[in-house]
């Protein structure tokens, strides 16, 4: 068997249209028939079926764990991590340049054509072929026991803390962005808590994440200063 015939045979879907799985396997950097529109589809469907799943699964929650549970399912380490599973980083086309700065070990890189495949399997086939994908893709993290269990991001919960004290929110100010596009990048990001004159600096593969490793620095910086929980 084929490794596209087993990545379908694992997806539950045989594509009609063989084109827009490769299509959804191109990186920009091999063609210019890549698979950005397609990640973008890709995205807002796995909201779109995830959010009833985690509302039938999750009946008592509150909209604002609902949010952070579906943001956990879908953060870029959850995508990259079924993205291995299915075997997509030997079968991933790109620029030689782009595979020589390591592209198949990229964990974004990698979140995005999962993302792209769900978005080619909706245009393929429709949203209930695309559900069914979703439902496989992500059965074994919404049978898991603990899936209720929400533990707030470290800038959700800096940002509560400060509001439960009156205080103004946090500031994020990128401090340095080393590295270039292909290449991995590493952000430094610093959190800065005014009322309280200190501030918390974190690093990570992207904005974001370097974000929210400032805000928990900063957070317990602020819990040891003030003697909040």
């Amino acid at each position: 068997m084929s490794d596209l015939a087993s990545l379908q045979q694992r997806l539950g879907h045989v594509f009609a249209t063989p084109g827009l799985l490769q299509r959804a396997l191109t990186h920009r950097s091999f063609s210019a028939a890549h698979n950005e529109r397609l990640e973008f589809l890709g995205d807002a469907v796995i909201d779109c079926v995830l959010s009833p799943l985690l509302m039938a699964r999750l009946p008592d929650a509150p909209e604002g764990d609902l949010h952070r549970v579906r943001a956990d399912l879908v953060c870029q380490a959850s995508l990259h991590a079924l993205a291995v599973d299915l075997g997509l980083p030997r079968l991933l086309h790109m620029g030689a340049g782009l595979e020589r700065a390591g592209g198949r070990e990229q964990a974004s890189l990698l979140a995005d054509a999962l993302e792209a495949l769900v978005g080619a399997v909706h245009q393929d086939g429709g949203y209930a072929a695309a559900c069914g994908v979703v439902e496989r893709l992500f059965a074994a993290q919404l049978a898991a026991p603990d899936l209720g269990t929400v533990q707030k991001d470290a800038k959700t919960a800096l940002q509560e803390l400060l509001q439960r004290h009156r205080q103004p929110p946090p500031e994020y100010a990128v401090v340095s962005a080393a590295g270039v596009a292909p290449q991995p990048q590493v952000f430094t990001v610093m959190c800065r808590v005014s009322a309280h004159d200190l501030a918390g600096m974190g690093s990570g593969p992207s904005r974001r994440a370097a974000e929210q490793a400032a805000a928990a620095v900063a957070m317990t910086e602020l819990r040891d200063k003030t003697g909040w929980t």
